[in-house]
């Protein structure tokens, strides 16, 4: 079910303008206290062991970042890693690799201006960044590295698979062509460093997994951004991110459209003038919403979520995109502000909205189900919690497999909801009293910040 494609630590690095201080730049495990480099005094490790282990890689980038006098943007660091591996290594494949990153498109030629314009002040940046008594390269092979980047440059998350912390390339990944339907996907497993016995102890990983039985002679297939758009939309967005025409069955047949663009049906079924006035307000809803996040101003984020919903309701369907989006966010919100009980309302709806329109064994899927369990356990609602998290948890046996950590998290919270509702079903007034018990003898748990950013599509692309 699984294929290590390339561990993770040969060309990937940290975000340096995303959680520095927080994550290790070697395993990009999140912690309160890190070990600062007393070099560069930029990357940070769990420990030595870390610290040793990040050595061949961070030993060029660390006299590079004294010498510069601050660290560039993660697409520079991630360049110069790349080059300073040539410069140790030499060309062609290295090893592990079916293809060298020299063979991998660059799409320098299909840059628009603004590309090229942007392409043009990360190669000066890089020059600049470059030490002179490293191996130097032609403006042109530059170029193809930075094009390469733009084009194939994978999206790291920290271990709990949360929040977006690096950017990575990995050659062999590069050749799995995008289906909006796929039967693989591509996740990176941290792997687990702290394990005594070598059994259990596994490294970084990118992992492409089967989503389903896959015939002899079929084609490996990825998804590279979030099913959830319509078919025009996501053909505009791969045409414009990764120079291609999806030419998919579910792009040409339009599948699953009439369900994202849902409206409400019944002898009060609304104008088009209407649809279109709602998701417009919807748009731009989104807009405001985007910028309250980022933020930090929740309460405000409920607020125009609560406003958006009423206009919403009389006119669009269950499984309409907008609705689902505002669901998503105002879910999410809710629950970290603790008002649970009107999370878990808006969470159910939009699992189920979201069940009728991903693939059954999404990644996406299974994250939201996860989160909405969690949710509905904190309402106190047992039953549907318990439901939801084992369904997440066949999700991501999946998608995740089973020795990745959130994978592991889950096992753990699907035990103990199992235990919860066999005491429930036993004898729900005594369930209540101890359960209110320990939550009175314990700190309110705060649910982790709600992320500004929209969902990670598999691939990343410089903004």
């Amino acid at each position: 079910m699984q294929v290590p494609l390339q561990r993770v630590p040969e060309f990937a690095v940290k975000d340096p303008t995303s959680l520095t201080h927080l994550i290790c730049h070697t395993c990009f495990k999140r912690q309160e206290k890190l070990h600062r480099c007393g070099q560069c005094k930029f990357a940070h490790y769990c420990d030595r062991t870390c610290q040793r282990g990040a050595w061949l890689n961070h030993k060029n980038e660390c006299s590079a970042i004294k010498r510069h006098g601050k660290a560039p943007n993660e697409n520079i660091r991630l360049a110069a890693r790349i080059m300073w591996r040539i410069e140790r290594e030499g060309g062609g494949l290295t090893e592990g690799s079916l293809v060298s990153i020299d063979d991998l498109q660059n799409h320098v030629e299909n840059f628009g201006e603004e590309e090229k314009k942007e392409l043009r002040a990360d190669v000066e940046s890089f020059i600049e960044f470059w030490p002179p008594q490293s191996q130097q390269f032609g403006m042109q092979y530059i170029s193809h590295i930075f094009g390469v980047i733009n084009c194939n440059g994978f999206t790291l998350s920290d271990q709990r698979g949360l929040q977006a912390v690096g950017v990575g390339v990995f050659p062999n990944l590069c050749l799995v062509n995008h289906h909006c339907w796929p039967n693989c996907t591509v996740i990176f497993n941290n792997g687990n460093h702290e394990a005594v016995r070598s059994m259990f102890h596994t490294q970084m990983r990118i992992e492409l997994r089967a989503l389903g039985k896959i015939s002899p002679g079929e084609e490996l297939t990825v998804s590279y951004i979030d099913f959830l758009n319509v078919s025009e939309d996501r053909r505009k967005q791969l045409k414009k991110q990764y120079y291609f025409d999806c030419t998919c069955e579910h792009c040409q047949k339009k599948i699953k459209d009439d369900l994202m663009l849902a409206v409400k049906e019944g002898e009060h079924k609304p104008s088009q003038d209407m649809v279109k006035e709602v998701i417009q307000f919807s748009k731009d809803t989104l807009e405001k919403i985007n910028k309250a996040r980022s933020e930090g101003v929740y309460h405000e984020v409920v607020k125009l979520c609560r406003e958006c919903l009423k206009k919403q309701e009389p006119v669009l369907g269950d499984t309409n995109i907008y609705l689902l989006r505002i669901l998503s966010i105002v879910s999410e919100v809710l629950s970290y502000l603790q008002m649970f009980e009107e999370a878990a309302d808006h969470a159910k709806r939009m699992v189920d909205g979201y069940t009728k329109i991903y693939h059954p064994n999404n990644a996406q899927l299974g994250m939201a189900m996860m989160r909405a369990g969690v949710t509905h356990w904190h309402a106190g609602l047992i039953e549907a919690g318990h439901g939801m998290i084992c369904k997440a948890y066949a999700i991501l046996l999946v998608t995740h497999g089973p020795t990745h950590p959130i994978t592991k998290d889950l096992e753990v919270m699907r035990v103990q909801t199992e235990m919860e509702l066999r005491m429930f079903q036993q004898n729900e007034f005594m369930y209540y009293k101890m359960r209110e018990a320990a939550l009175q003898n314990q700190k309110i748990q705060v649910m982790p910040e709600p992320s500004a950013e929209a969902s990670q599509d598999l691939f990343v692309k410089k903004q």
